[in-house]
C-alpha cells in the first residue's frame, strides 16, 4: 500500500503503529504530508507558518517514544507557544512572533511524538465562527464547498484535517472554537472539563476559564490518544480538572447504559433551527434509543442569552488585554489596520466595562455553571445540534467593518447561529462534536452531545459506542486527494 493509501486509509494511531512496526518512515510520512500541503492549500489556505526544517531535525535527531510517534502534525496559529514555531496569533498586530519557552501543551505534543511542521489559520484573537483573518490574505475555505466556512477559531485545522492534508491537528475552545469547526466540516471534536489540559506558563487562565486547547480528529479513538498524552496540570496551574476514572483510551471501551439523555430541537432559548440541524438531532435522538438509553426532550432553564452577554464582556475585556498588552511591549502607538474592525470595537467596548462590571460578569458565568449543573443532576447527556445552522456562507462572519457587540449579539449574528457551544465553555462542562448529517448538497452538520462536570470518560465512550454504531470516517469532501492521486 503507498504512503498516500495509508493517508486516506489510516487514522493517526493506525498511522503510528505503522511506524512502530517499521512500515513506514517518519519521514516517508511528512513527505506525504508537504505533498498534500501544496496540492490542497492553494484552494483553500489554511496552513502557514511552515517549517518543514524544523521537522526534519525532529526527526533526524530522534522522536520520543510516544504514542503518535512519526504523525505529521500542525498547531493552530493561536497559543500552543512553541519556540520553534513562531506565530501571527490571526492578526497583523502579531505578525512572527517569536517565543523564548515551549507551552506546556506543546511540550506534551512533542514528547507523544508527532512531527509538527506549521501552524493552521485562525481568526484574530480567536474571536468568531469562521476563519477569514485579513493576516492570510484571504479567508480559509470549506473542502466541503468552498463558498462556505470552516468555522473557527480553528478554522485552518478543521480544513487541513478534512481535506486530508494531516491525519490530526491542535485546535483550542473559547466559545466552540473546536466543535464548530468540527461540525463545519465533517470531523470530530471533543472540549474536555476546564482546566483537564494546561494553559501554561504564557497563560494562567484564557477568558475567565473558558477557553481550553483540543484536537481536530477523523476518530474518537484519536482525540483519545491525544487527550491522554497532554491532559494534566502544569506547573502552577491555578486549578484542576477533578481527576479521571481511568484514562481516556479506557473510556474507548465503555458500555454505559442505559444513560439518562434529553434533547432539544430549538435553541438552549427555545428559537428554532434549521430544518436540517433539526433533523440531525431527531435522527441521533433515534439512534441512541438504538443503543439503549433512555432519551427523552427537556431542555435546561439557564439563562442562556444572560450568559452570552457576560461572555462577550469577558472576551472583550480579553481583547483589550491581548492587544494592549502587545502595543506596549513594543512601546508605539498601535497603526491603522494592524488589527480588524471586530477587535477594535472589541476595545472600545471593554473600555465602557468597569472592573466591577467584568467581575459581575464572571459571576454571571459561573452562575450560569451552577444552573446548569442541576440540570445534570436529572440527565446524563444533553444532545443538540452543533449549530443552529449549516457551515454559513464567507463573508457573513468575517470581522471587516463589524461592530463587536452586534457581531456577538445581533440578529442573525453569532449567539443566533452558534448558540449551543459557549454554554459548556461557561460551564465547564466536557463537550463533543460528532459529524453524523449532511445536507442534500452536501455540506456537514454535527450534533451536540454534553456531559455533566468532570465527566469526560463518560462522554467520550458515548462517543465511540455512536462512531461504531454510525461510522464516519470514510467520508471524504470534493477537495481533497483520493487514493488514485
Amino acid at each position: 500500500m503507498s504512503v498516500s493509501d495509508l493517508f486516506e486509509s489510516c487514522d493517526a494511531v493506525a498511522l503510528a503503529e505503522l511506524v512502530h512496526r517499521r512500515e513506514v518512515t517518519p519521514t516517508e510520512l511528512l513527505d506525504e504530508a508537504l505533498r498534500r500541503v501544496e496540492a490542497l492549500n492553494p484552494q483553500l489556505n489554511a496552513v502557514v507558518l511552515q517549517q518543514e526544517g524544523v521537522a526534519r531535525r525532529l526527526i533526524a535527531e530522534g522522536l520520543p517514544d510516544g504514542p503518535l510517534k512519526g504523525v505529521p502534525f500542525l498547531l493552530k496559529d493561536l497559543g500552543a507557544e512553541a519556540i520553534d514555531f513562531p506565530s501571527n496569533n490571526g492578526s497583523r498586530l502579531f505578525a512572527n512572533t517569536r517565543y523564548g519557552q515551549d507551552s506546556s501543551i506543546y511540550a506534551r505534543l512533542k514528547m507523544a511524538g508527532l512531527v509538527t511542521f506549521g501552524r493552521t489559520t485562525s481568526p484574530e484573537g480567536g474571536v468568531g465562527p469562521t476563519t477569514e483573518a485579513a493576516v492570510y490574505g484571504g479567508p480559509t475555505r470549506n473542502p466541503w464547498n468552498p463558498e462556505h466556512t470552516t468555522g473557527g477559531s480553528s478554522g485552518g485545522a478543521a480544513a487541513a484535517v478534512a481535506s486530508g492534508m494531516v491525519p490530526v491537528a491542535h485546535g483550542s475552545d473559547g466559545g466552540g472554537s473546536v466543535r464548530i469547526p468540527a461540525s463545519s466540516c465533517g470531523l470530530f471534536g471533543f472540549k474536555a472539563t476546564r482546566a483537564r489540559l494546561p494553559d501554561g506558563p504564557y497563560v494562567g487562565e484564557g477568558w475567565a476559564g473558558m477557553a481550553i486547547d483540543g484536537f481536530l480528529t477523523r476518530s474518537v479513538r484519536d482525540t483519545a490518544v491525544l487527550l491522554d498524552a497532554t491532559h494534566g496540570i502544569d506547573l502552577g496551574a491555578p486549578y484542576a480538572a477533578p481527576p479521571l476514572e481511568a484514562s481516556f483510551g479506557a473510556a474507548l471501551k465503555r458500555q454505559d447504559k442505559p444513560l439518562r439523555i434529553a434533547f432539544i430541537t430549538t435553541t438552549l432559548t427555545g428559537e428554532a433551527i434549521h430544518p436540517e440541524c433539526r433533523a440531525a438531532v431527531e435522527q441521533t435522538a433515534r439512534l441512541l434509543e438504538s443503543l439503549g438509553h433512555q432519551v427523552e426532550e427537556a431542555r435546561p432553564k439557564a439563562d442562556s442569552a444572560g450568559m452570552m452577554a457576560a461572555w462577550t464582556k469577558v472576551v472583550a475585556c480579553g481583547t483589550a488585554l491581548s492587544v494592549e498588552s502587545a502595543v506596549r511591549r513594543r512601546g508605539r502607538p498601535l497603526e491603522e489596520g494592524e488589527i480588524e474592525n471586530v477587535a477594535r470595537t472589541a476595545m472600545a467596548y471593554a473600555r465602557t466595562v468597569s472592573g466591577a462590571d467584568y467581575l459581575e460578569a464572571v459571576n454571571k458565568v459561573h452562575a450560569y455553571g451552577r444552573e446548569m449543573a442541576g440540570f445534570f443532576q436529572h440527565y446524563d447527556i444533553l444532545l443538540t445540534a452543533t449549530l443552529a445552522e449549516p457551515p454559513a456562507k464567507l463573508g457573513r462572519f468575517n470581522h471587516a467593518g463589524k461592530e463587536y457587540v452586534d457581531y456577538r449579539m445581533g440578529p442573525g449574528m453569532v449567539f443566533a447561529y452558534s448558540p449551543f457551544t459557549a454554554a459548556f465553555n461557561a460551564s465547564g462542562q466536557p463537550a463533543a462534536s460528532l459529524p453524523l448529517h449532511w445536507t442534500p448538497d452536501g455540506l456537514p452538520v454535527g450534533i451536540h452531545l454534553a456531559a455533566g462536570y468532570g465527566r469526560d470518560e463518560q462522554l467520550l465512550g458515548l462517543c465511540a459506542r455512536v462512531e461504531e454504531a454510525a461510522p464516519w470516517f470514510q467520508r471524504r469532501p470534493p477537495i481533497s486527494l483520493s487514493r488514485k492521486d
